[in-house]
C-alpha cells in the first residue's frame, strides 16, 4: 500500500546497512566495548536535527550512562529564529567555543552526526578531536555528502575526516518519498535509520559486557521502583565526565 511506502523505505535501508556495513558496525562495537571497559566516555555532537541523535543516546532508560552530549548554544531546535542554527553550523571557528570545557581524554570516542557532512562546524569538531588522537566516528550519508562541495575551508567533508564512517544511506536532501505531480520529496530518513544503527551497536556492547560479567553502567527508567537509586550510583562514578549535573 502507498501509505506504507515510508516504512518499506526505512526497512530497505536497514536491511542494506545490515548487509553492507557489518564490518563497520562490528568496528564501532569493538571500539565502544574498549572505551567503556576502560572507563572512557562517548561524546556525541550533532547540530539542529542532527542533534536528535545526541538526545537519543543521552539520559534515557535502557541507554548507556557514559554518553556525554555536546549541546551548543544556538544549535538546538529551541533556537529562535531557527534559521540561526544553519548560520552557526557553517561558521568557521565556532568549534572551539562549542567544545570549551568538554573533558576529552585519550580513552574516549567522539561521534559526530551530520547528514550532509559538508558544514564547517561538524568538520572542525571532528578535526579538533582527531588532533587529540581520539577516535572519531561519523554518522553521515556518503552519497548525499559526495554530491555537494564542502563548506569547510579545507575542502574536506566529514566522511573524509573521520576514522570510521557509519552510513545512514540518506538520499540527496534526506527526504525519500516522492509525491505524485510534484518534484518535491517528503519523509526524511536520517534520524530513524541513524537511531536504529546506533542502538543496534549500543545493545551489542551491553550484551558483551553482560556476557563477560562486567558491571553495566546503563540507565534504569526513573518510572521503575528504585530506578533512580540505581542510576545515582553510576552518575556519581561519572561525575565531572558526563554532562548530567
Amino acid at each position: 500500500m502507498a501509505c506504507y511506502e515510508y516504512l518499506e523505505k526505512v526497512k530497505e535501508m536497514l536491511t542494506r546497512a545490515a548487509k553492507e556495513q557489518q564490518q563497520v558496525i562490528e568496528d564501532v562495537i569493538a571500539l565502544l566495548d574498549r572505551t567503556f571497559s576502560n572507563g572512557g566516555v562517548l561524546h556525541v555532537f550533532g547540530a539542529s536535527h542532527a542533534g536528535i541523535i545526541t538526545e537519543e543516546l543521552f539520559y534515557r532508560a535502557g541507554g548507556w550512562i557514559p554518553v556525554n552530549p555536546i549541546f551548543a548554544e544556538g544549535l538546538m531546535l529551541n533556537t529562535k529564529p531557527i534559521t540561526k542554527t544553519s548560520a552557526l553550523e557553517r561558521l568557521h571557528g565556532y568549534a572551539e567555543i562549542v567544545l570549551e570545557g568538554v573533558d576529552f581524554q585519550p580513552k574516549d570516542v567522539l561521534l559526530v552526526h551530520s547528514v550532509s557532512g559538508r558544514n564547517a562546524l561538524a568538520i572542525d569538531i571532528a578535526m579538533f578531536v582527531k588532533a587529540k588522537n581520539i577516535p572519531v566516528v561519523a554518522l553521515t550519508s556518503v552519497a548525499f555528502s559526495s554530491m555537494q562541495p564542502s563548506r569547510h575551508n579545507s575542502g574536506l567533508r566529514l566522511y573524509e575526516v573521520a576514522d570510521i564512517i557509519l552510513d545512514n544511506y540518506a538520499e540527496f536532501g534526506d527526504a525519500a518519498i516522492g509525491l505524485p505531480g510534484s518534484d518535491l520529496k517528503v519523509g526524511p530518513t536520517s534520524t530513524v535509520v541513524g537511531t536504529a544503527l546506533l542502538q543496534t551497536i549500543m545493545v551489542e556492547v551491553a550484551r558483551r559486557f553482560a556476557a563477560s560479567g562486567k558491571p553495566l553502567p546503563v540507565f534504569v527508567s526513573a518510572n521503575v521502583e528504585n530506578g533512580e537509586e540505581k542510576n545515582d550510583y553510576w552518575l556519581e562514578k561519572y561525575k565531572g565526565r558526563v554532562n548530567y549535573i
